[in-house]
């Protein structure tokens, strides 16, 4: 499998379950400014013109990070990073992968801003954390007296919250009245891939603060 991926971007969740997986797989890094990578035109890749985009060992192109995140969960085999199909583990990953790429994703992403996905403006960001807010609050709720999000055990849908922790940390939005949510990005930085996928990927894309 071959992951393409910005740093900092939303690939950082499936290029950390990769890395835990314990699969085959290598990393092409994208430049979204240019839309270009090693190989040339991104936007032949993935024409969405964003991150991540998986290229199966058949060679099919997967998009959007909660299906390829389950996708990567799938052939890790044993159940191990999401549960048997229509268990109610399964439901309650499914719904975590869900709620994450549509509201809190998709919330962080500001159309008031400059040159970069996320706000990085005064205004964007005022603007982006009224609207996350509220979602990452019912999110620290749900974490009281867990480190993650079913049945305190680590699966696919804690590394796309980590990206979401990650963002917190980037636009110093911090963590006041999230004490769980800190404690979660806290265990998630214990983990050993993801200290190597953080060290691997480096600075994130494109974080210039602009008035």
């Amino acid at each position: 499998m071959k992951l393409f991926y910005a740093s900092g971007a939303s690939s950082l969740a499936p290029n950390i379950l990769l890395e835990e997986s314990g699969l085959q797989y290598s990393v092409e890094k994208v430049n979204l400014d240019k839309k270009t990578w090693n190989g040339g035109n991104y936007n032949l890749i993935n024409p969405k013109s964003y991150v991540p985009a998986l290229q199966t060992n058949n060679g099919k192109i997967l998009t959007e990070c909660a299906i390829i995140l389950e996708y990567i969960a799938i052939k890790a085999g044993n159940n191990k990073f999401i549960a048997k199909y229509d268990s109610s583990e399964y439901w309650q990953q499914r719904i975590w992968l869900n709620y994450i790429a549509s509201e809190l994703h998709k919330n962080f992403i500001s159309p008031f801003r400059k040159g970069n996905w996320l706000p990085n403006t005064k205004e964007s960001k005022k603007l982006v954390y009224k609207r996350v807010f509220p979602r990452l609050k019912f999110v620290d709720q749900k974490l009281n007296k867990q480190n993650y999000l079913v049945n305190n055990t680590f699966s696919a849908p804690d590394t796309y919250l980590f990206v979401m922790t990650n963002w917190l940390h980037r636009l110093n939005f911090g963590f006041t009245n999230l004490d769980n949510l800190k404690r979660f990005d806290t265990e998630m930085r214990k983990r050993p891939a993801v200290q190597t996928i953080l060290k691997q990927e480096g600075l994130p894309h494109s974080l210039q603060d602009e008035s």
